[in-house]
């Protein structure tokens, strides 16, 4: 009994010990059980949450982006463009195989057997960045990337992450992989403000996706990763690098064969080159007018512009060369051009040394003091009042209210002709002209040519102290190339949208004659003085021309802006801080990139006649009214308001 009774209470004991385990065994069950549903429940409601602010998807396929402005020079090229780069949508059927089987092979080799996740990318991407104790590695699919680039921002977060798994399974439910694949390609950026394959190509290649090569498919493959560090243009060596390890991973996957990859990494393609005229100067200040024309919007533009390549490329040539040359003696370290033909088609541009390091454009933005080079108009004034070029005039010294005014060289020539006074750049006969004229139609004179502003009739104004810009100096100029007629300066010729419809078109030629013609040819015949035998030698070409230097005051800024009859050019050079130069006049480095650019933009032109020039008369015909000297504009109104009103009427 007792040995019984002890192993029937060893059995109850045992029995008591497992069912305490089975017991905690069952809670722990029940407990995970009940953690999962609650762990699934709110999994749900946070997918649901998410759910109900995702983006609309009814066009997926269709372009979500910023509009591209395209910009086309005189000879319908494209120079510039702004915005988003796209090319034409492409279909992955379209491309050489090696292309899309380059992107399958870098991005996402198990592509076409996913359903939209990749559960062992995923896994071998954390395991790359747990074992690196950063992230080094992604494991999205190219379907989740597709749906980023399509409805999704790039701002890191959990709920775009969750958005663009849920958008995912939704694009490989509602298209087939071939169609997420070419919405893809057609999408994805490739750097250098392109998006999409086709664009990347024409920016990289000049050429169409559909017609790139085995090296160039690898290349534009290996841009997805890392765009800006992988560019071809700024970095050819770390793309080429790049271009390799992607050749390797396709014949890894077994799209290509060992031989294959190497004939390609040793030949290959030449990477296209974009035209080597800048021009971003002028891009940029036709951006800033184009919202005066039309409104912008998500359509792409296309823009017609004044833009001369040719002139571009050797004003840029001569201004860069030139400050190369004999700049850092003078201590001048910007300087500037605006081209235009005599009515007001702006042809070229160079805003500065260089727009990468200051895209600030000295040609259109900022203002500065003229010197002499304002002088053409006290002279037109005096012409105007009834003086006339051989009208004599004291250059000595004089004092006005206590202000004393004085040459630059301090010599003086006594009593000499208008024109003499001119050509030498006189400042106390410059003065004294205005003084005779009045200061007050000086001011006139000025703003009904074109300068701009507020223009205070004071008797330093002789001597150019109201600021300018080059472009509106040059501008100002522009009636004595054109008979009388002023000029505004202007880029726009049309703007069309992506269907060819006409949204803008210049009309119109301008404010009309503002200068008699026979002032014209005084005003013409005393500034190619200048140039024979006067202050501008140093800008002396093989035809008539004329023209005026222009030193503003302890040489902080040096200017020459002169024409022939079929083409207006101004050259200002100086420091952006206003520090003065190395004693540099407007005679010097200013009229020396004058004369080079001038000589290359009429290469091969035959030399045309400029009224009062040698001789050169007046054309028939180019009379007309009196030009109303006092009323040719309100008072209380600028020139660009004047140029409004313009605007507004012809509308």
């Amino acid at each position: 009994m007792a040995t019984g009774n002890g192993k029937s209470k060893r059995k109850k004991s045992g029995g008591a010990k497992w069912g305490g385990r089975q017991g905690l065994f069952m809670r722990a069950v029940k407990f995970a059980a009940t953690v999962g549903v609650w762990a699934v429940v709110a999994g749900c409601c946070v997918i649901a949450f998410y759910a109900l602010d995702l983006p609309d998807v009814k066009d997926a396929a269709g372009t979500t982006r910023r509009p591209t402005i395209r910009m086309l020079d005189t000879a319908s090229a494209v120079f510039a463009t702004r915005g988003d780069l796209y090319g034409s949508a492409v279909k992955v059927r379209e491309l050489p195989k090696a292309l899309p089987n380059a992107v399958l092979a870098t991005e996402d080799r198990r592509f076409y057997s996913h359903f939209g996740l990749d559960p062992i990318g995923i896994a071998r991407a954390a395991f790359a960045n747990i074992r690196a104790g950063r992230i080094v590695q992604g494991g999205s699919t190219l379907t989740q990337q597709a749906a980023k680039n399509l409805f999704l921002t790039p701002v890191r977060s959990f709920k775009r992450k969750v958005q663009e798994v849920l958008l995912a399974f939704w694009l490989e439910a509602k298209f087939s992989k071939d169609q997420i694949l070419t919405m893809y390609l057609n999408r994805a950026y490739f750097g250098a403000g392109t998006y999409g394959v086709d664009a990347a190509a024409q920016r990289y290649f000049g050429k169409s996706a559909r017609e790139v090569s085995l090296y160039e498919a690898a290349l534009l493959a290996g841009l997805l990763k890392a765009p800006s560090r992988y560019n071809p243009l700024a970095s050819p060596d770390a793309a080429d690098g790049r271009t390799r390890q992607v050749l390797k991973n396709m014949v890894a996957v077994g799209y290509i064969t060992e031989k294959q990859a190497e004939a390609a990494a040793k030949h290959p393609t030449r990477r296209y080159r974009p035209p080597a005229t800048d021009g971003r100067y002028f891009a940029d200040w036709v951006l800033q007018q184009i919202d005066d024309y039309v409104t912008l919007g998500a359509s792409d533009l296309t823009v017609t512009t004044t833009f001369d390549p040719a002139l571009q490329r050797a004003a840029e040539r001569h201004v860069l060369a030139t400050l190369a040359q004999g700049g850092a003696n003078a201590k001048a370290g910007q300087a500037a051009l605006v081209a235009m033909s005599p009515d007001g088609a702006v042809k070229a541009m160079v805003g500065g040394m260089s727009h990468a390091d200051s895209p600030f454009n000295r040609a259109t933005q900022a203002e500065r003091q003229p010197g002499s080079a304002f002088k053409p108009f006290v002279y037109l004034a005096a012409l105007e009042a009834g003086m006339r070029p051989d009208s004599r005039v004291e250059d000595a010294p004089l004092e006005i209210d206590g202000w004393k005014p004085g040459n630059i060289d301090d010599k003086y020539l006594g009593t000499v002709s208008l024109a003499r006074a001119l050509a030498v750049s006189s400042n106390t006969a410059a003065v004294r002209v205005a003084q005779k004229a009045g200061f007050k139609r000086v001011a006139e004179t000025a703003g009904r040519l074109g300068i701009p502003g507020t223009i205070k009739p004071r008797p330093s104004l002789a001597l150019g102290t109201h600021e300018v810009r080059l472009i509106d100096l040059v501008a100002a100029y522009a009636p004595f190339a054109a008979e009388g007629r002023a000029a505004w300066p202007y880029a726009i010729r049309e703007i069309r949208d992506p269907k060819g419809n006409v949204l803008y078109r210049r009309q119109g030629s301008g404010p009309g004659r503002v200068v008699e013609p026979s002032e014209v040819a005084e005003m013409n015949a005393m500034l190619a003085g200048v140039i024979r035998d006067g202050t501008g030698r140093a800008a002396r070409i093989d035809r008539p021309a004329a023209g005026k230097t222009g030193t503003s005051q302890n040489h902080r800024d040096a200017w020459f802006v002169g024409y022939t009859a079929d083409l207006v050019a101004g050259v200002w050079v100086g420091n952006d801080d206003g520090s003065p130069m190395a004693h540099v006049t407007g005679g010097g480095l200013p009229a020396r990139i004058w004369r080079r650019f001038m000589e290359d933009a009429h290469s091969g032109l035959a030399a045309h006649t400029l009224p009062g020039v040698d001789g050169a008369p007046m054309p028939a015909g180019a009379g007309g009214a009196r030009v109303a000297r006092d009323t040719a504009a309100p008072k209380e109104k600028s020139f660009y308001e004047r140029f409004l009103d313009f605007i507004q009427s012809a509308n």
